[in-house]
């Protein structure tokens, strides 16, 4: 099994209100995947940081293996949100993979 976990710095643009707007959005999307992209076991998107963080949003998703992390890399539902509602609203993404 492969997990995938990703920390979001939103831009500092957004006002909190957006921001929150925002973070909410990107849950409920990724997190609506889980079902529809093949080899995607578990996904959760953390929206509320504690004050001791540096980042603002996660995601925690575990999938089959490294060939179904690649289909959701490229799954047209996924390249959506990520498009529409990450790219346009994110800073900052660090990423890491890791084999379980």
């Amino acid at each position: 099994m492969v997990r995938h976990v990703i920390l979001w710095k939103m831009k500092a643009d957004l006002t909190n209100e957006e921001s929150s707007g925002v973070k909410e959005d990107i849950k409920r999307e990724l997190e609506d995947l889980k079902g529809v992209i093949p080899g995607l076991l578990e996904i959760f998107v953390g929206t509320e940081p504690l004050d001791t963080s540096n980042a603002d949003l996660f995601l925690d998703s575990l999938f089959e293996d490294k060939a179904a992390l690649a289909v959701y890399a490229d799954h047209p539902a996924h390249v959506k949100v990520k498009d529409e509602l990450v790219v346009p609203n994110v800073q900052e993404r660090t990423c890491m993979d890791f084999e379980i």
